[in-house]
C-alpha cells in the first residue's frame, strides 16, 4: 500500500471514530410506512425519540426503537468513561432507502395476473452528540479567522 492510500485510509479511519450509527437492512416494510416514523424523530433528542417510538402504533416504530438503542449502544462503545445523561445525545440523521423489491403475481379477472410488489426499506441512524457539535463548530470559526 502506498504512502498516499494508507493517509487515506487513517483519515477515514479517524473521520469513522466520531460518528455513531446503526443500520437495519432489508426490514419487511414499505419506506413510504417507514419514513413517516422516521420524520418525527428527525433532529429530536434521544430520551424524547425513543418514548415516541415506544408509545406509537406503527409497526416500523418498533424497528426504529431497536435500531435508536444499537446506534446509543455504539456510541457507549466509542466513549467509555461518559455517562449518557450528560452527553445530549440527538438523532443526527435517519434515511431510509428503498430495499430489495419481491415481485409477486397476484389472479386477476379473464386470466389475467396483476404484480405484487412487496417493498422493503435500509434504514440508517445516526446519532450525535450536542456538545460536541457546539465544540466542533466553535474550532472551525476559530480557524477560519
Amino acid at each position: 500500500m502506498g504512502a498516499r492510500k494508507r493517509l487515506a485510509a487513517d483519515a477515514r479511519k479517524e473521520a469513522k471514530k466520531t460518528i455513531y450509527m446503526a443500520r437495519l437492512v432489508d426490514n419487511p416494510t414499505s419506506p413510504r410506512k417507514t419514513r413517516i416514523m422516521a420524520d418525527v424523530i428527525r433532529g429530536k433528542d434521544v430520551n424524547y425519540a425513543m418514548n415516541v417510538l415506544k408509545y406509537s402504533k406503527k409497526e416500523s416504530a418498533e424497528k426504529i426503537l431497536k435500531l435508536l438503542k444499537s446506534a446509543i449502544a455504539n456510541w457507549q462503545v466509542k466513549n467509555e468513561g461518559v455517562r449518557i445523561e450528560d452527553a445530549q445525545l440527538y438523532v443526527q440523521s435517519i434515511i431510509v432507502d428503498s430495499g430489495r423489491m419481491l415481485k409477486r403475481l397476484r389472479t386477476a379477472p379473464q386470466g389475467r395476473g396483476y404484480r405484487v410488489r412487496k417493498r422493503s426499506n435500509h434504514i440508517t441512524l445516526t446519532v450525535a452528540n450536542r456538545i460536541e457539535q457546539n465544540n466542533n463548530i466553535v474550532e472551525e470559526t476559530k480557524n477560519k479567522e
